[in-house]
């Protein structure tokens, strides 16, 4: 079957069809040859592109959200601004492409092959994904899969790499400086000669990654998983690491083993926690019980707070900016006017809370989770649940929302501002 050609109509058309509109078609630019043609600003997601020539192709500001790009030659192509979220982008060649500032959220630009019987009978087209030397400044790569990738000498300097997979990715001499790689997997990785000074690694898995003559210079290893990785080839001037309970000092390890206690006890042992503006930064509090503590104002910035139990604390005003807090239970929580930029809380729990009378028995009352005048931009809250939830006046610009239960929600005065689901919140 011939390829479809890309003209206005057939771009019309695909429009409708993307706002599920009558007379809306598909569009199918499988194989065809789109060398050089401007597309900026145009509506293709969803489009299938499969094996498509787009060497030196213009798309800026292009939206290509889930679109099939399988084995397409992007070579020398401009997707600046463009949104290429969900796009499949397996065995696409990348090499001198400009992704400056682009969404590649959930992207999947692993290698691929293809068969290409339409053209050829017999001839296989084989894609490992080329990337020498490809632009990805500032791009939003949060939760892509880069599995087996070749980005050496690519540029990806303050890129968003959120729990993005990298197992095996070939990163040799990349710049990688300022990037954002919290919880993400870099097992296996070849880093060598990269420059990832000032990078955010909080909870990275870098098991067998390959890190000789790389740069670790005032980066943030906390919480990161360095099994099997020999950082003594690598300059790690500067980087900060975790801080583990028994390095804290012994007034804060007390009240958080006492805490725990009182916890466990029911009131009857130990004391509740009260750590009003105590400093927590880069400590690693994976599975502590300070469920109902008082961390008014406290720092926790970059902390690792992962499968804690926080449920009904007290965290309001707390900085826990960049901080990993993934499947944590913040159910009941007051988290009012608290700064989470950035902070990965996927998979958390932040629904209400039953309450119960002084005997136990079940009051048929609720309370709600708080994140009134909250700051959560940039946060992951991928598969969060947040039902019921005050999010009021709370800020959730470029807040990735993926899967989040925002029934009954509470969203009045909330900012939105380039979130995915802005259109569909707002709409409902």
């Amino acid at each position: 079957m011939a390829p479809q050609c890309a003209s206005d109509d057939a771009l019309e058309r695909h429009r409708l069809w993307v706002e599920r509109t009558i007379g809306g078609v598909r569009a199918d630019f499988s194989f065809a040859d789109l060398c050089g043609r401007d597309f900026s600003g145009r509506e293709l997601s969803g489009a299938k592109l499969t094996r498509a020539e787009l060497v030196a192709a213009i798309l800026v500001g292009t939206r290509l959200k889930g679109a099939d790009m399988f084995g397409a030659d992007l070579r020398d192509s401009n997707l600046e601004r463009a949104d290429l979220s969900e796009a499949d982008l397996r065995g696409a060649l990348l090499a001198g492409a400009n992704f400056h500032q682009a969404r590649m959220r959930r992207a999947d630009l692993r290698s691929g092959s293809l068969v290409d019987c339409g053209r050829s009978g017999s001839d296989a087209f084989h894609g490992p994904t080329d990337g020498c030397g490809v632009n990805l400044v500032e791009a939003d790569l949060a939760h892509a899969n880069l599995t087996g990738g070749h980005l050496s000498h690519a540029s990806l300097i303050g890129s968003d790499m959120t729990a993005a997979r990298l197992q095996r990715i070939d990163l040799r001499d990349a710049d990688l400086s300022g990037c954002v790689l919290q919880n993400a997997d870099l097992s296996g990785a070849d880093l060598r000669g990269a420059d990832l000074s000032g990078a955010r690694l909080v909870g990275a898995i870098l098991d067998d990654a390959r890190v000789d003559g790389c740069s670790f210079r005032d980066a943030d290893l906390v919480g990161a998983d360095r099994g099997r990785c020999d950082l003594s080839r690598a300059d790690t001037a500067g980087a900060r690491m975790t801080k583990h309970l028994d390095t804290m000092a012994s007034e804060l390890l007390r009240a958080v083993f006492d805490h725990e206690r009182w916890i466990g006890s029911f009131g009857q042992k130990g004391t509740r926690a009260d750590l009003e503006s105590a400093d927590l930064s880069d400590v690693d509090l994976r599975h502590a019980n300070l469920a109902g503590a008082v961390l008014r104002g406290a720092q926790f910035r970059g902390s690792i707070l992962d499968c804690a139990s926080l449920m009904l604390a007290d965290l309001s005003g707390a900085n826990l900016d960049g901080a990993s807090l993934r499947g944590t239970d913040l159910a009941g929580a007051n988290l009012s006017y608290a700064s989470l930029v950035g902070a990965d809380l996927s998979g958390a729990k932040m629904s209400p809370v039953p309450l119960r009378a002084a005997d136990g028995k079940p009051t048929g009352r609720f309370w709600s989770t708080n994140l009134h005048g909250a700051k959560l931009r940039h946060a992951h809250l991928t598969d969060c649940s947040l039902f019921g939830a005050n999010l009021s006046q709370c800020d959730l610009s470029l807040a990735d929302m993926h899967g989040a239960d925002l029934r009954t929600a509470n969203l009045a005065g909330a900012l939105f501002l380039d979130n995915d689901l802005a259109r569909e919140i707002l709409s409902a």
